[in-house]
This record gives C-alpha cells, structure tokens and sequence, in this order.
C-alpha cells in the first residue's frame, strides 16, 4: 500500500481510541544508526521512528552519548540542559543534548565516566544501563515529553518498565505503556542482586521478578513486566519460547503468551540498486544489465580471477559462533575444490576465523578472497555483484543481510532458522517459486548441499535462475510496512 494509504488506516485506528494528536513514541536503546552501531539493533532504533514519523506519529530516540557520537557528530548536537541523579549513595552527572536526524528528533544522555569508551564497557556494561535506565524518565520529566508508548529495545532497556510500574507509577509517566523487544535474546544483562538494588533502589518485593540463576538478569524484568513483548519475526518469537532457544527466560514468555514477531525492513533510500551511487552501476528488476558490471568489478577489486561465466557466493558477517562459521569451515574449502565458484566474505571478529579465512584465500588464490575487518562501500559491492549471499546461522532473530541481498537480486543461501525462515521461500525445481536456497541442519554437509544445489541451477539452468532472481527482487520489506506493523501494534497498547 501507499504511505498516504497507511497513514490512513492508523489515523482510523487512532481516532478509534480517543486520540485527538499524534501518539508520542519514544525509542530507548543502546545504539542507534548511524550514530553508534555494533549490529542490527541500531539499524532498527534508527531506521524505525523516520518512518513512524512519516505515518503520522511523534516518534523520538533516546540513546547514550557516547564517545563515538561526540566524535562523528559533536558539531551538530544543540546542549540542552544538566542535572544529577541518585544511584543509591552516588550522585551522577546527567547532560541532555539534542540532535536532529533525517527529520528524527534524538535525545543524547550525556555523562563522561560511562559513555567517554566503548559502547559496551567490559566489567561495567550494567553499571552503564542502570545509570541510563535511571536517566531517561528523570530527563524526559525535564523535557515535557511524556510518551504514550515507550519502546524498550534488548536488556539495557529492559529495566525501564518494571521502574515505570513501581517507583514512576504515581508519577506523569505512570500511564506510559511500555514495549520491550528481543533482538537477541542470548544476552540478558546479569548483574547481582545487591548491585542492582543499590543502583536502582529496587525493592526485595521485586527481586523474583527478575531472578535467574541467583542474578538479577534485565530482561527478564523487561519480560516479566512490559505491557507486550515482541521480537524481530514471527519464527525467532515461537523459537524463543522453547528450551533450545529461549535461553531460560522460555518459561516467563510462554506464559505471558502474547509474544509475536514482526520483521525488520530495509531502508530503500540506502539499499536499492536502481539508485545506490555506492555501486560501480546502476541496475533494476526490469533491467538487469548492471549486475554483471557490479560482479566484475567487485571480482577485479578483491583480487579474484574476473570470471563472469563462474558463480560467486559472498558472505557479510561478523565472525561469530552464531553466524555458523563452524559450519563454513567443514564446507568451504571442499566446495571450491570440487566445484568451479568462488567465495568472497567481508567481516571480522573472532581471532579464529579471521586466520582460517586467511588461510582459504591462501589455498585458493584467484577464487577465494577474505576482506578482514569492514568497509561499508565494499558491503554494498558484495550485495551487488555476487550472485549468492551465504547466511547459515546457528540462529537469527531476523536477519537484514538476506533481505538486502534479495533486493539487489543475489539470491539468499540460509538456514532455516528465525527470520531466515520467515523471509526466504525456497526453490521447488517444480513450480518455479522460491526467492532462495534454504537448508533445515546446523550441519555443514547441509549447508553444502544447498550451496551445491545453487551453483547447479546456476550452470544448468539459466531460466530458473532469472526467475528467481526477478522473485527475490519483487519482494517487499521496506520501511513502510514494517513501520505500519508497529504503528497498528503501538495504538492496539493505549
């Protein structure tokens, strides 16, 4: 549907429920891009609330200023004002500064001793969120802005509304609804017990609200108290209920039995190969010509053989258990010796693979090429010019990387887990339908097979490969759709 169709609808939805105004969200997190960003939480904290925005809401970001900020932006941010706040016995600093992006008001939580370093501080990375959790209602009081949702994202955030719901109940912002969402639900913030009640004042009423394993864990109180809980795709919110998945907050979810999932979309502004300056040319569904100059430069710029008649798989990860590169090293190596591909991959991360990968260029010069660390130009030349994307994760709340490659007509090789699941349709030699290539095991063997299957239709089947390169590309995930699934979402809260 249009935007003007969307907004619409909502604004029907709001009238429904008394509004007579935009409903105020509020987007609290770690990160936010492009301003600091370790992963796909930030592309969603930033991406979002530009298209709530567009759809007729009040949509604002509060995130810490850290250092990296400052940084890349320091020029641009207007300070706002300072105050102190209590944590336990301590007094701490809190500045509030503003910065306006791609429309998007975001409001930065400014104090030197927890956000002067990384974005995540080893040893102290609760210390870091308790004095956030502490600080947002205190600076949104000061600002006059009282949100009718606040949309809680992961465990530093998780805190936010169980405090809400017992020491700002009485307060102006004991009417706000709160919405925690789950991007990964492997990390969960555990702190102990007394660090936790000194930091936050949290009373012994509501300890086993938030106790797991003897700690006090986040996001567990983030579960057990927001109005609603979802995460990032409908497979990754039924997995997260299980024990295999639910890391073992799978109890306190499949009791609030409420969890859905919504997929993230992509921001068609920045991925879109009609119109992506970042790439060598220009190229759409309707005319495909410039993908094959996308792959030969992308070949020439990695140093692989410019072969055009030969398929490339490429892979843009961190280099992490959970990616499944276990699974890329039982496979790889005997692909491309049994097999005429080639394989480019662009991450880093575990010390590792990083040498294994240095490793399988070394044995296969000319037809395999690991791009250490990360270069966002190259990312975009990766989606273009190779002619499958590699994602055989161990599990994936939603994945973005699949549904760019789609976009730019490289069709998706995954497992089928989370979001993989829900956003790849694989192939039925029969009918013709599919946008990819999927396999079922954490396996090696299987992830070979399907990278074997691919690179089969690729050399004896050229129709089939057209048509479902032109299926993955009429896909839609934009920004659009997604936002109106939280929009309908947020308004079905008040």
């Amino acid at each position: 549907m249009q935007v003007k169709q969307l907004r619409e609808q909502l604004a029907a939805m709001a009238a429904d429920k008394g509004l007579d105004r935009p409903a105020r969200i509020l987007l609290t997190a770690a990160e936010c891009a492009p301003l600091a960003k370790t992963g796909g939480l930030a592309d969603v904290v930033g991406t979002l609330p530009k298209y709530l925005n567009k759809l007729g809401f009040d949509a604002r970001v509060m995130v810490p200023y850290h250092r990296i900020i400052k940084e890349r932006y320091g020029d641009k941010v207007e300070y706002l004002f300072s105050f102190y706040v209590s944590l336990g016995w301590r007094t701490k600093f809190v500045g509030v500064n503003r910065l306006e992006l791609d429309g998007v008001c975001i409001w930065l939580i400014e104090n030197e001793e927890y956000f002067s370093g990384p974005i995540y501080m080893p040893d102290r990375e609760g210390e870091q969120y308790a004095f956030f959790t502490r600080a947002v209602p205190e600076a949104l009081f000061r600002l006059d802005f009282i949100p009718d949702v606040m949309h809680c994202n992961d465990w530093h955030t998780g805190m936010l509304p169980l405090l809400l719901k017992t020491q700002y109940i009485d307060s102006p912002m004991g009417g706000t609804r709160t919405l925690l969402t789950i991007h990964n639900i492997a990390y969960q913030g555990l702190c102990k017990f007394d660090f936790v009640q000194d930091f936050l004042s949290i009373p012994d009423g509501c300890l086993g609200l938030m106790e797991r394993y003897g700690m006090a864990d986040f996001l567990k109180a983030g579960c057990v108290m927001a109005d609603r809980v979802n995460t990032v795709s409908p497979s990754y919110a039924r997995e997260i209920c299980t024990w295999e998945y639910g890391e073992g907050l799978d109890p306190v979810l499949s009791l609030r039995g409420d969890v859905d999932g919504i997929v993230n979309g992509i921001d068609k502004a920045v991925w879109r190969p009609g119109t992506d300056k970042r790439i060598p040319a220009n190229y759409t569904r309707a005319k495909m010509q410039g993908k094959a100059k996308c792959k030969a430069a992308l070949m020439e710029e990695t140093g692989l053989e410019v072969n055009l008649d030969r398929p490339l798989i490429g892979m843009v990860t961190r280099l992490v258990e959970q990616k499944g590169l276990e699974l890329v090293m039982g496979a790889i190596d005997q692909l491309l010796w049994d097999t005429d591909c080639a394989f480019v991959l662009l991450g880093n991360g575990n010390r590792k693979y990083e040498d294994w990968l240095r490793g399988l260029e070394a044995r296969h010069p000319g037809r395999a090429c690991a791009w250490i660390g990360y270069d966002d130009d190259l990312s975009h030349h990766i989606y273009a010019g190779c002619d499958f994307f590699l994602m055989p994760s161990r599990f994936e709340p939603c994945g973005i990387s699949q549904l760019i490659s789609m976009a730019y007509g490289t069709l998706p090789i995954v497992r089928e887990t989370g979001g993989l699941r829900d956003t790849v349709q694989p192939y039925n030699q029969y009918t013709g339908e599919g946008t990819g290539f999927t396999f079922q095991w954490a396996d090696s063997l299987d992830m070979a097979d399907a990278c074997r299957r691919a690179i089969d239709l690729y050399y004896n089947n050229k129709p089939a490969m057209e048509t479902l390169i032109k299926n993955a590309m009429a896909v839609d995930y934009s920004c659009e759709n997604w936002a109106f699934e939280y929009g309908k979402l947020y308004l079905s809260m008040l």
